[in-house]
């Protein structure tokens, strides 16, 4: 490979708008460029769920092309089809014009197309050289690798990137923004024609936000087309040429610059004009405060958190996916340290050095993730029903001897309560379906005195059955006097379930909502809305 072009170059790149053009003509020269990548009548279902309906989209070089929607309005299901990782049902990509079956995600790089996720896809032992080039055929020189023209060859991208720390740096010690760098470098040596961006701005600071706009201006400059993917609805107006909304798997809206408004792109993805409750206009509730939460902060993720739940009352806190709301579970359980705030138990304030002190003052947590964080998979159902009181069960105080008998006549009692199908309580519980493991993990927090519980995404993955067994056995919790947190992305999780709801925007708490007015549409609206000085903007 060595004398073969720099791994950035494109040859084949479309010509760049002139330097200095006006917003307006160079708008106009992007418009009148044929498509990269169109989509006519894209669909995909999952099962009897349609992610993707008729969709139609299309991205033209030097352009950045916003993509918005609430969660689950399809845009992670059109990316990923795009980047080869989901085949399609129905529909048509073109390529420059032509169609194209994109086999994986490796053909994708091949076509020009390159995605970086969210969760950024690299390798953490990995010096940042070595995640630049991964998937790249290697100069080499008496059968090894010739560092000394990797570098040359990469050198044009890292100087046009900026990058300032060193390429031999593990990416594990790099910074969020130093590690974007690395993943847009990635797509650039693969010379890349299109560039999907998922929640880029996400960890970022406000400095680090600014750059990574100058980055991607220079990118469209240069031809490269810019799918740009974000929640953060001024982020879109600021940066991009055109931005297409998808609501329910649909084609929503297509906005232009010169009509795009916040207004305009908050009603095509709530779906209407919606009346909300400002945080705080309310009356407060009748019963009890169990768990009161004051300014919690741990930055970036949560700013400035504050609310109350009370004896019997299910509440629930939505917003987007990135928002806070499992940063704040974790705050409140004691998994994470506090910045700053106060958490207070039954009108009296806690200090939690950790998960073991909230389980001691009866605070549990159902978390995001069952498998890896809320069971122990090679044990049984029993010994996990029983994994947050096992001294209850000791046969000698302060010995570790286990009344096994006592334990299984328990996890007996809890299984059948919630209804959890396995052959017995000695199964092990890895070997049980999602729906039902899910069971378990909100089954242990029922065998104690659990004061408040908190469940994140309580039944992600579940079927219908195992839903309305879980939330009926909330129901049952809440009517003991247990204050319950439930966090959601669930449009009709929410309003079928609790009797308040927050909604969370970038760390604060933008609105609430009570009663009749908990609805899908509700909620997504203030998902997008920001806060200021406590008002929903």
């Amino acid at each position: 490979m060595t004398g073969s072009p720099a791994y950035g170059s494109n040859s084949a790149m479309p010509e760049s708008a002139p330097a200095g053009a006006g917003m307006d003509v160079g708008a106009r020269a992007v418009a009148a460029r044929a498509p990269l990548l169109e989509v006519r009548g894209l669909t995909k279902a999952f099962g009897g769920v349609q992610a993707l309906r008729g969709v139609d989209f299309d991205v033209r070089p030097g352009e950045v092309h916003g993509l918005v929607g609430a969660n689950g309005a399809g845009k992670s299901t059109l990316i990923r089809t795009l980047a080869g990782v989901q085949r399609p049902d129905g529909g048509t990509i073109l390529i420059d014009g032509s169609p194209v079956e994109i086999l994986d995600p490796q053909h994708a790089t091949r076509l020009g197309l390159n995605f970086i996720h969210q969760e950024l896809n690299q390798v953490p032992k990995f010096s940042a050289l070595e995640n630049l080039i991964l998937g790249l055929d290697k100069p080499t020189r008496a059968g090894l690798i010739d560092w000394v023209a990797v570098r040359r060859d990469v050198a044009p991208v890292v100087e046009r990137l900026g990058m300032t720390f060193s390429l031999d740096t593990p990416v594990e010690q790099l910074s969020v923004a130093e590690r974007w760098l690395i993943a847009i470098g990635h797509a650039l040596v693969h010379r890349a024609r299109l560039i999907a961006m998922d929640e880029p701005t996400a960890s970022l600071s406000a400095e680090e936000v600014g750059r990574l706009f100058g980055i991607v201006r220079e990118l469209a400059r240069d031809g490269i087309a810019v799918i740009y993917v974000s929640h953060r609805l001024d982020e879109i107006i600021e940066l991009c040429d055109r931005t297409t909304v998808l609501k329910d798997g649909q084609l929503a809206a297509s906005f232009d610059r010169s009509n795009v408004t916040k207004e305009a792109l908050i009603t095509a993805i709530a779906g209407g004009e919606i009346e909300t409750t400002v945080a705080g206009s309310a009356s407060a509730a009748s019963a009890r405060p169990v768990l009161e939460v004051r300014s919690l902060r741990r930055l970036p993720a949560v700013r400035d958190v504050s609310f109350t739940v009370h004896e019997g009352e299910i509440l629930g806190l939505g917003g987007l996916v990135g928002s806070g709301r499992t940063e704040v579970a974790r705050l409140v359980f004691g998994a994470d340290r506090l910045e700053a705030g106060e958490v207070s138990l039954d009108g009296r304030p806690i200090r939690l050095r950790g998960v073991a002190d909230a389980v001691r003052l009866g605070i549990g947590l159902v978390p995001e993730e069952r498998r890896s964080q809320g069971l122990v998979l090679r044990q049984t159902v029993a010994a996990n029903l029983a994994l947050p009181h096992l001294a209850r069960f000791r046969i000698v105080p302060r010995l570790p001897l286990i009344s096994l008998a006592r334990m299984r006549s328990e996890a007996r009692q809890i299984a059948q309560r919630l209804q959890i199908k396995a052959p017995s309580v000695t199964a092990i519980v890895g070997e049980l379906s999602g729906g039902n493991q899910q069971k378990v993990v909100i089954g242990k927090w029922l065998g104690g005195q659990v004061r408040v519980l908190i469940l994140d995404e309580p039944t992600r993955g579940v079927d219908v059955g195992a839903r309305a067994e879980i939330h009926r056995s909330l129901r049952e919790l809440a009517s003991s006097g247990t204050a319950i947190l439930v966090i959601s992305s669930d449009e009709e999780e929410l309003p079928g379930l609790c009797d308040r709801v927050l909604v969370m925007v970038e760390g604060a708490i933008a609105g609430e909502l009570r009663g009749p007015k908990i609805t899908r549409q509700a909620i997504r609206r203030l998902s997008y809305a920001h806060t200021q000085g406590g008002l929903v903007a």
